[in-house]
């Protein structure tokens, strides 16, 4: 119960979070400026919305594929149909509770794949992982392609969260997060070894070794350049909607590909750090379009239309998944019995 109104709280916290940053992005614009954030709607591309479904649509794909890349070293090879609709309904009920996407799409394949959930609680980190990687790689092509444009502004963002207050490197965070993972792993430890005749124990050690053998499996790869392909996919598709995004206000058509670059890496933190990305996304996007002489009330406009079409899209394919699961299983399980039907008729 506890637990429970914990995960409420963050929450809440971070969804004021998102909606504080609107309120703030808000404030920014000037009121001379408003006519011109009012115009970007109503002068907007809305028709460009549907290159953007496509390109991100096939990020998706990009996503469900290298994730059934992810299960084949452990034995299991789910459906591309099936892990495309997990991945769309976990994105859906991201929406509402944070992380409940993650637990919610290992759950469909465990019941419609038949692929213990707790394996794939461990490709679910490989994949954060990679996309971790991936993300690092965008701000790499960001500080190489722009670093004369927004190395200042990044610089000023990494002091914020590095930097204590007198000015100095702040070793008391750094320090805080290894001790506790310190402790963490002692306290596991000394849990497993103890008590190790508990169901709950057990139940957690099996949970832990699905998780390291989800992030091994990775090094058993036996397409290592195809999973390297579809994460290098995700990213290109995120990229190439970000720039088709840009032609959809006045103001920001025609920013080349690079502006996208650097609008990629610093959006893509404002869709960490708040559900869905609400608020945020649009607020670091502005900001990166301002370094490029875009004003920020019309960069907010299109960061604004970018994250509604994203969220859109979601909503959309989400549905669309959460209907079409039961339905394919359906006719799946009936081809299969049609299948071993006709294989015992041939054999007799």
């Amino acid at each position: 119960m506890k637990k429970k109104i914990l995960n409420i709280l963050k929450y809440l916290a971070f969804l004021g979070l998102g909606v504080f940053l609107v309120w703030w992005s808000l404030q920014q614009i000037p009121p001379d400026k408003w006519k011109d954030f009012r115009a970007s709607f109503s002068t907007a591309k809305y028709g460009l919305v549907v290159p953007v479904f496509f390109i991100l649509c096939l990020s998706h794909v990009f996503r469900a594929l290298r994730w059934k890349m992810l299960m084949l070293p452990m034995g299991y090879n789910p459906s591309l149909a099936n892990t495309f609709f997990a991945v769309m309904i976990g994105y859906l009920a991201n929406l509402a509770v944070p992380r409940l996407g993650e637990v919610l799409k290992c759950t469909i394949l465990a019941k419609y794949e038949h692929v213990p959930a707790e394996k794939l609680v461990g490709t679910i980190v490989a994949e954060r992982a990679f996309d971790v990687l991936c993300l690092a790689l965008v701000f790499l092509l960001a500080f190489a392609f722009q670093f004369d444009v927004i190395g200042d502004y990044g610089i000023h963002l990494l002091k914020r969260v590095f930097i204590g207050k007198t000015g100095s490197f702040n070793y008391t965070k750094i320090g805080t997060v290894i001790a506790l993972v310190i402790i963490a792993v002692f306290v596991l430890r000394l849990l497993f070894k103890r008590f190790s005749n508990l169901p709950i124990i057990n139940a957690a050690r099996n949970i832990l070794k699905g998780i390291w053998q989800g992030i091994v499996s990775v090094k058993d790869l036996k397409h290592k350049w195809q999973f390297i392909f579809a994460s290098l996919g995700i990213w290109a598709m995120y990229l190439l909607g970000t720039w088709v995004g840009f032609y959809g206000t006045a103001g920001t058509a025609g920013l080349p590909i690079e502006v996208a670059v650097s609008a990629l890496a610093f959006a893509s933190i404002g869709m960490i750090i708040t559900p869905g990305g609400i608020g945020a996304y649009a607020f670091f996007l502005a900001k990166i379009l301002q370094q490029n002489g875009v004003p920020f009330e019309l960069g907010f406009a299109n960061g604004t239309l970018q994250w509604f079409a994203q969220f859109l899209i979601i909503i959309f394919v989400g549905f669309i998944s959460l209907g079409l699961l039961p339905y394919f299983n359906k006719n799946k399980k009936k081809h299969e019995e049609a299948r071993n039907y006709s294989g015992k008729n041939s054999n007799a």
